[in-house]
Protein backbone atom coordinates (compact mmCIF):
# COMPACT_ATOMS: atom_id res chain seq x y z
CA UNK A 1 0.00 0.00 0.00
CA UNK A 2 1.38 3.33 -1.16
CA UNK A 3 1.57 5.84 1.47
CA UNK A 4 3.70 9.38 0.30
CA UNK A 5 5.74 9.87 -3.03
CA UNK A 6 8.65 12.51 -3.42
CA UNK A 7 11.03 13.24 -5.61
CA UNK A 8 13.18 9.84 -5.88
CA UNK A 9 11.01 8.18 -3.43
CA UNK A 10 7.92 5.83 -2.92
CA UNK A 11 6.88 5.04 0.56
CA UNK A 12 4.90 1.93 0.96
CA UNK A 13 4.14 -0.61 3.78
CA UNK A 14 4.17 -4.52 3.45
CA UNK A 15 4.82 -7.40 5.59
CA UNK A 16 8.19 -9.32 5.79
CA UNK A 17 7.86 -10.92 2.69
CA UNK A 18 7.45 -7.72 0.82
CA UNK A 19 10.84 -7.37 1.29
CA UNK A 20 12.31 -10.30 -0.72
CA UNK A 21 9.61 -9.48 -3.36
CA UNK A 22 9.73 -6.57 -4.02
CA UNK A 23 13.81 -7.00 -4.26
CA UNK A 24 13.35 -9.48 -6.90
CA UNK A 25 10.03 -8.31 -8.97
CA UNK A 26 11.02 -4.24 -8.82
CA UNK A 27 12.17 -3.03 -12.50
CA UNK A 28 12.64 0.64 -12.32
CA UNK A 29 13.69 1.06 -8.21
CA UNK A 30 17.41 1.62 -7.28
CA UNK A 31 17.58 0.38 -3.64
CA UNK A 32 14.63 -0.76 -1.11
CA UNK A 33 14.86 0.12 2.59
CA UNK A 34 13.14 -0.77 5.75
CA UNK A 35 11.95 2.82 7.20
CA UNK A 36 12.55 2.18 11.25
CA UNK A 37 11.70 5.42 12.18
CA UNK A 38 10.98 8.90 11.48
CA UNK A 39 11.22 12.49 13.68
CA UNK A 40 12.23 16.10 13.17
CA UNK A 41 15.94 16.45 14.03
CA UNK A 42 17.23 20.41 14.00
CA UNK A 43 20.31 19.51 16.73
CA UNK A 44 22.93 17.15 16.92
CA UNK A 45 21.53 15.95 20.39
CA UNK A 46 17.95 15.44 18.91
CA UNK A 47 19.85 13.35 15.92
CA UNK A 48 21.63 11.52 18.86
CA UNK A 49 18.73 10.68 21.26
CA UNK A 50 15.99 9.42 18.82
CA UNK A 51 18.22 7.51 17.09
CA UNK A 52 19.66 6.12 20.44
CA UNK A 53 16.01 5.19 21.01
CA UNK A 54 15.30 2.65 18.14
CA UNK A 55 15.53 -0.79 19.24
CA UNK A 56 18.84 -1.63 17.47
CA UNK A 57 18.97 -5.32 19.01
CA UNK A 58 16.59 -6.37 17.29
CA UNK A 59 18.23 -5.62 13.69
CA UNK A 60 21.95 -5.64 14.37
CA UNK A 61 23.82 -8.83 16.34
CA UNK A 62 26.55 -8.28 18.78
CA UNK A 63 29.22 -9.02 16.02
CA UNK A 64 27.76 -7.73 12.71
CA UNK A 65 28.87 -4.74 11.00
CA UNK A 66 26.85 -1.65 10.72
CA UNK A 67 28.12 0.85 7.97
CA UNK A 68 26.22 4.46 8.17
CA UNK A 69 25.91 6.14 4.83
CA UNK A 70 23.49 8.93 4.08
CA UNK A 71 22.05 12.31 2.54
CA UNK A 72 20.73 16.02 3.89
CA UNK A 73 18.96 18.26 1.78
CA UNK A 74 17.27 21.75 3.03
CA UNK A 75 18.41 20.83 6.57
CA UNK A 76 20.15 22.56 9.35
CA UNK A 77 21.71 19.09 9.62
CA UNK A 78 23.70 19.72 6.55
CA UNK A 79 27.01 18.24 7.44
CA UNK A 80 26.73 14.29 6.25
CA UNK A 81 30.04 13.10 7.60
CA UNK A 82 29.27 14.92 11.05
CA UNK A 83 25.17 12.89 10.98
CA UNK A 84 26.91 9.83 9.90
CA UNK A 85 29.17 10.13 12.87
CA UNK A 86 26.45 11.09 14.85
CA UNK A 87 24.17 8.45 13.90
CA UNK A 88 26.46 5.71 14.36
CA UNK A 89 27.52 6.60 18.15
CA UNK A 90 24.14 6.73 19.03
CA UNK A 91 23.71 3.15 17.77
CA UNK A 92 27.16 2.18 19.08
CA UNK A 93 25.99 3.14 22.78
CA UNK A 94 22.38 1.17 22.08
CA UNK A 95 24.52 -1.77 21.61
CA UNK A 96 26.73 -1.52 23.82
CA UNK A 97 23.71 -1.35 26.74
CA UNK A 98 21.57 -4.10 25.27
CA UNK A 99 24.48 -6.71 24.66
CA UNK A 100 26.49 -5.83 27.88
CA UNK A 101 29.48 -5.28 26.27
CA UNK A 102 32.32 -2.65 25.82
CA UNK A 103 33.45 -3.80 22.21
CA UNK A 104 31.27 -4.39 19.01
CA UNK A 105 34.01 -6.20 16.35
CA UNK A 106 31.94 -5.61 13.52
CA UNK A 107 32.92 -8.78 11.67
CA UNK A 108 29.71 -10.82 10.72
CA UNK A 109 26.48 -9.83 8.99
CA UNK A 110 26.63 -6.49 6.95
CA UNK A 111 23.45 -4.66 7.92
CA UNK A 112 23.97 -1.06 6.17
CA UNK A 113 22.06 1.84 8.12
CA UNK A 114 21.35 4.91 5.66
CA UNK A 115 19.40 7.99 6.70
CA UNK A 116 17.47 10.80 4.61
CA UNK A 117 16.74 14.17 6.15
CA UNK A 118 14.75 16.15 4.41
CA UNK A 119 13.52 19.84 5.58
CA UNK A 120 14.58 18.62 9.21
CA UNK A 121 12.95 15.52 8.99
CA UNK A 122 15.15 12.75 9.51
CA UNK A 123 14.23 8.97 8.13
CA UNK A 124 16.74 6.17 9.47
CA UNK A 125 16.88 3.27 7.54
CA UNK A 126 18.47 -0.33 6.49
CA UNK A 127 19.40 -0.71 2.91
CA UNK A 128 17.89 -4.67 2.19
CA UNK A 129 19.19 -4.36 -1.42
CA UNK A 130 22.72 -4.01 -0.89
CA UNK A 131 23.74 -3.39 -4.41
CA UNK A 132 21.73 -1.15 -6.28
CA UNK A 133 19.06 -3.10 -7.77
CA UNK A 134 19.93 -1.90 -11.70
CA UNK A 135 22.95 -4.56 -11.19
CA UNK A 136 20.47 -7.59 -12.40
CA UNK A 137 23.70 -9.54 -13.10
CA UNK A 138 23.51 -10.13 -16.83
CA UNK A 139 25.28 -7.44 -18.42
CA UNK A 140 29.20 -8.85 -18.23
CA UNK A 141 29.83 -6.68 -21.05
CA UNK A 142 29.07 -2.74 -22.30
CA UNK A 143 30.06 -0.13 -24.52
CA UNK A 144 31.41 3.07 -23.86
CA UNK A 145 28.05 5.02 -22.42
CA UNK A 146 26.02 2.03 -21.10
CA UNK A 147 21.98 2.92 -19.30
CA UNK A 148 21.02 1.53 -16.12
CA UNK A 149 19.23 -1.00 -16.11
CA UNK A 150 16.56 0.60 -14.47
CA UNK A 151 16.39 3.17 -16.91
CA UNK A 152 16.01 0.87 -19.48
CA UNK A 153 13.31 -0.85 -17.67
CA UNK A 154 11.19 2.78 -17.41
CA UNK A 155 11.91 3.72 -21.11
CA UNK A 156 10.04 0.51 -22.36
CA UNK A 157 7.26 1.02 -19.64
CA UNK A 158 6.48 4.26 -20.26
CA UNK A 159 6.36 3.38 -24.34
CA UNK A 160 3.78 0.43 -23.20
CA UNK A 161 5.75 -2.17 -24.26
CA UNK A 162 2.83 -5.30 -25.56
CA UNK A 163 2.60 -8.27 -26.85
CA UNK A 164 0.55 -7.37 -30.20
CA UNK A 165 3.36 -4.98 -31.66
CA UNK A 166 6.96 -5.48 -32.15
CA UNK A 167 9.58 -3.53 -29.96
CA UNK A 168 12.25 -2.14 -31.70
CA UNK A 169 15.87 -0.59 -30.39
CA UNK A 170 17.81 0.58 -33.77
CA UNK A 171 20.73 1.59 -32.44
CA UNK A 172 20.78 -0.83 -29.19
CA UNK A 173 24.49 -0.75 -28.21
CA UNK A 174 24.84 -3.89 -25.62
CA UNK A 175 21.07 -4.33 -25.80
CA UNK A 176 20.06 -2.87 -22.16
CA UNK A 177 16.50 -1.65 -22.93
CA UNK A 178 15.63 -3.92 -26.17
CA UNK A 179 16.46 -6.92 -22.97
CA UNK A 180 14.61 -5.21 -19.97
CA UNK A 181 12.09 -4.82 -22.55
CA UNK A 182 11.79 -8.79 -23.41
CA UNK A 183 12.13 -9.79 -19.99
CA UNK A 184 9.13 -7.33 -19.40
CA UNK A 185 6.90 -9.02 -22.03
CA UNK A 186 8.11 -12.43 -21.06
CA UNK A 187 7.44 -11.46 -17.10
CA UNK A 188 10.96 -12.13 -16.14
CA UNK A 189 11.99 -10.74 -12.25
CA UNK A 190 14.93 -8.54 -12.88
CA UNK A 191 16.75 -10.12 -9.28
CA UNK A 192 15.88 -13.45 -9.71
CA UNK A 193 19.43 -14.56 -9.94
CA UNK A 194 21.39 -12.36 -8.13
CA UNK A 195 21.72 -12.11 -3.98
CA UNK A 196 20.59 -9.27 -1.63
CA UNK A 197 21.60 -7.87 1.72
CA UNK A 198 18.40 -9.07 3.69
CA UNK A 199 19.22 -12.45 2.63
CA UNK A 200 21.98 -12.31 6.17
CA UNK A 201 19.45 -10.18 7.83
CA UNK A 202 18.77 -12.36 10.88
CA UNK A 203 15.39 -10.70 11.73
CA UNK A 204 13.94 -11.94 8.64
CA UNK A 205 12.53 -15.58 8.06
CA UNK A 206 15.25 -17.05 5.64
CA UNK A 207 12.41 -19.22 3.73
CA UNK A 208 10.66 -15.68 2.32
CA UNK A 209 13.58 -15.42 -0.33
CA UNK A 210 13.13 -19.06 -1.34
CA UNK A 211 9.24 -17.88 -1.33
CA UNK A 212 9.67 -15.59 -3.69
CA UNK A 213 12.06 -16.69 -6.35
CA UNK A 214 9.55 -19.79 -6.87
CA UNK A 215 6.79 -17.27 -7.28
CA UNK A 216 9.02 -15.43 -9.92
CA UNK A 217 9.08 -18.68 -11.52
CA UNK A 218 5.77 -19.91 -11.71
CA UNK A 219 5.02 -15.88 -13.31
CA UNK A 220 7.13 -16.28 -16.17
CA UNK A 221 5.06 -15.78 -19.33
CA UNK A 222 4.80 -18.36 -22.70
CA UNK A 223 3.05 -15.50 -24.77
CA UNK A 224 4.32 -14.72 -28.18
CA UNK A 225 5.98 -11.11 -28.57
CA UNK A 226 8.98 -9.93 -30.86
CA UNK A 227 11.51 -7.37 -29.86
CA UNK A 228 14.31 -6.59 -32.20
CA UNK A 229 17.77 -5.11 -31.86
CA UNK A 230 20.33 -3.56 -34.26
CA UNK A 231 23.32 -1.24 -34.24
CA UNK A 232 25.62 -0.55 -36.92
CA UNK A 233 28.19 -1.91 -34.74
CA UNK A 234 28.73 -5.68 -35.24
CA UNK A 235 31.01 -6.28 -31.95
CA UNK A 236 28.11 -4.43 -29.92
CA UNK A 237 25.88 -6.88 -31.21
CA UNK A 238 27.75 -9.70 -30.56
CA UNK A 239 27.95 -7.85 -27.21
CA UNK A 240 24.50 -8.08 -27.14
CA UNK A 241 23.47 -11.09 -27.93
CA UNK A 242 25.88 -12.59 -25.31
CA UNK A 243 23.89 -10.12 -22.54
CA UNK A 244 20.69 -11.61 -23.74
CA UNK A 245 21.55 -15.05 -23.49
CA UNK A 246 22.65 -14.28 -19.67
CA UNK A 247 19.55 -12.89 -19.05
CA UNK A 248 17.26 -16.10 -20.15
CA UNK A 249 16.16 -13.85 -23.53
CA UNK A 250 18.37 -14.29 -26.66
CA UNK A 251 15.74 -16.54 -28.50
CA UNK A 252 13.24 -13.60 -27.48
CA UNK A 253 15.12 -10.81 -29.69
CA UNK A 254 16.24 -10.36 -33.52
CA UNK A 255 19.63 -9.09 -32.99
CA UNK A 256 21.18 -7.63 -37.16
CA UNK A 257 23.53 -5.41 -37.75
CA UNK A 258 22.17 -2.57 -39.65
CA UNK A 259 22.76 1.81 -39.86
CA UNK A 260 19.91 3.53 -38.48
CA UNK A 261 20.10 5.89 -41.75
CA UNK A 262 18.64 2.31 -43.21
CA UNK A 263 15.88 1.72 -40.74
CA UNK A 264 13.01 -0.39 -42.24
CA UNK A 265 9.78 -2.10 -40.75
CA UNK A 266 9.25 -4.53 -43.07
CA UNK A 267 5.77 -4.19 -43.20
CA UNK A 268 5.34 -4.69 -40.06
CA UNK A 269 3.57 -2.19 -37.16
CA UNK A 270 5.21 -1.21 -33.39
CA UNK A 271 6.83 0.55 -31.18
CA UNK A 272 10.27 2.00 -31.31
CA UNK A 273 12.44 2.94 -28.32
CA UNK A 274 16.24 4.43 -28.79
CA UNK A 275 18.83 5.92 -27.21
CA UNK A 276 21.37 7.79 -29.36
CA UNK A 277 24.34 9.52 -28.09
CA UNK A 278 24.03 12.71 -25.98
CA UNK A 279 27.39 14.61 -27.21
CA UNK A 280 28.44 14.37 -24.19
CA UNK A 281 30.34 10.30 -23.37
CA UNK A 282 29.90 9.40 -26.98
CA UNK A 283 30.53 12.39 -30.15
CA UNK A 284 30.31 15.22 -29.75
CA UNK A 285 27.66 17.81 -29.77
CA UNK A 286 28.23 18.71 -33.59
CA UNK A 287 28.10 15.10 -34.64
CA UNK A 288 25.16 14.10 -32.41
CA UNK A 289 23.29 17.20 -33.84
CA UNK A 290 23.75 15.53 -37.69
CA UNK A 291 22.69 12.24 -36.35
CA UNK A 292 19.55 13.29 -34.99
CA UNK A 293 19.01 14.48 -38.55
CA UNK A 294 19.40 11.66 -40.18
CA UNK A 295 17.27 10.41 -37.49
CA UNK A 296 14.64 12.38 -38.66
CA UNK A 297 14.57 11.58 -42.29
CA UNK A 298 14.86 8.07 -41.48
CA UNK A 299 11.59 7.94 -39.29
CA UNK A 300 9.61 9.49 -41.62
CA UNK A 301 9.25 5.67 -43.14
CA UNK A 302 7.91 4.26 -39.67
CA UNK A 303 4.70 5.32 -40.70
CA UNK A 304 2.10 3.94 -38.03
CA UNK A 305 4.67 3.39 -35.83
CA UNK A 306 4.60 4.93 -32.38
CA UNK A 307 8.61 5.85 -31.16
CA UNK A 308 10.14 7.34 -28.13
CA UNK A 309 14.03 9.16 -28.39
CA UNK A 310 15.45 9.62 -24.89
CA UNK A 311 18.18 12.42 -25.32
CA UNK A 312 20.17 14.99 -23.06
CA UNK A 313 19.79 17.80 -25.88
CA UNK A 314 16.91 20.32 -25.63
CA UNK A 315 17.39 21.05 -29.03
CA UNK A 316 16.55 17.74 -30.44
CA UNK A 317 13.39 18.32 -31.97
CA UNK A 318 14.63 21.10 -33.84
CA UNK A 319 17.35 18.76 -35.14
CA UNK A 320 15.34 15.76 -36.17
CA UNK A 321 12.58 17.95 -37.77
CA UNK A 322 9.55 16.96 -35.87
CA UNK A 323 7.71 18.46 -32.48
CA UNK A 324 7.17 15.36 -30.11
CA UNK A 325 3.52 14.95 -29.12
CA UNK A 326 5.25 14.69 -25.43
CA UNK A 327 8.21 15.10 -23.59
CA UNK A 328 9.20 13.60 -20.21
CA UNK A 329 11.71 15.38 -17.72
CA UNK A 330 14.16 12.61 -16.55
CA UNK A 331 17.54 12.10 -15.04
CA UNK A 332 20.61 9.56 -16.24
CA UNK A 333 22.05 9.51 -13.17
CA UNK A 334 23.19 13.33 -12.31
CA UNK A 335 22.37 14.26 -16.18
CA UNK A 336 19.06 15.75 -16.86
CA UNK A 337 17.55 14.23 -20.10
CA UNK A 338 14.41 14.39 -22.01
CA UNK A 339 11.95 11.44 -22.98
CA UNK A 340 10.18 12.83 -26.69
CA UNK A 341 7.66 10.74 -27.88
CA UNK A 342 6.02 10.56 -30.85
CA UNK A 343 2.73 8.43 -30.82
CA UNK A 344 1.66 7.13 -34.56
CA UNK A 345 -0.58 9.07 -36.62
CA UNK A 346 -4.31 8.46 -36.78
Amino acid sequence: ERLDTIDGRVYFKGDESAVARCNIQFRCAEKLYIVLDEFNAVSFDELFEKTKSIPWEKYIGKNDSFPVAGHSIKSKLFSVPDCQRIIKKAIVERLFNAYKTDALPETETRVGIEFFILRDKAAVMINTSGESLYKRGWRKATGDAPMRETLAASLALMARVSHENVFYDPMCGSGTIAIEAAMILKNLAPGANRTFAAEGFRFLPRHIFEDARREAREQISGESFEVWASDVDEKMIRIARENAKNAGVLENIRFFTRDVSDIDTEGRRGTLVCNPPYGERLMDVKSAEALYRIMGKAFERLGSWKYYVFTSSEYFEKHFGKKADNTRKMYNGMLRCFYYQYYKKK
